[in-house]
């Protein structure tokens, strides 16, 4: 999962070499995505909708695995 959320959010930023992707295991898998702060607004999109898809890409591909993730962008 974190490699699918690590190639999602470089091809969405101005500065790919920012994007970092901390997991953080445990019953749900936590993936923190953290970018430059000026693309943090094409990882959010108007009104959080490119953070959601980004959300649901990850969460289907990780239930078709058996896996419960979640994803956070953090500052």
């Amino acid at each position: 999962m974190k490699e699918l959320l690590l190639y999602v959010a470089k091809n969405l930023v101005d500065d790919p070499d920012a994007v970092t992707v901390r997991e953080i295991p445990g019953e749900t898998t936590v993936l923190e995505l953290r970018v430059a702060p000026a693309d943090m607004g094409k990882v959010i999109g108007r009104q959080g909708r490119i953070a959601k898809e980004i959300r649901t890409i990850v969460k289907s591909v990780a239930q078709r695995d058996g896996q419960k993730v979640s994803v956070e962008i953090v500052d």
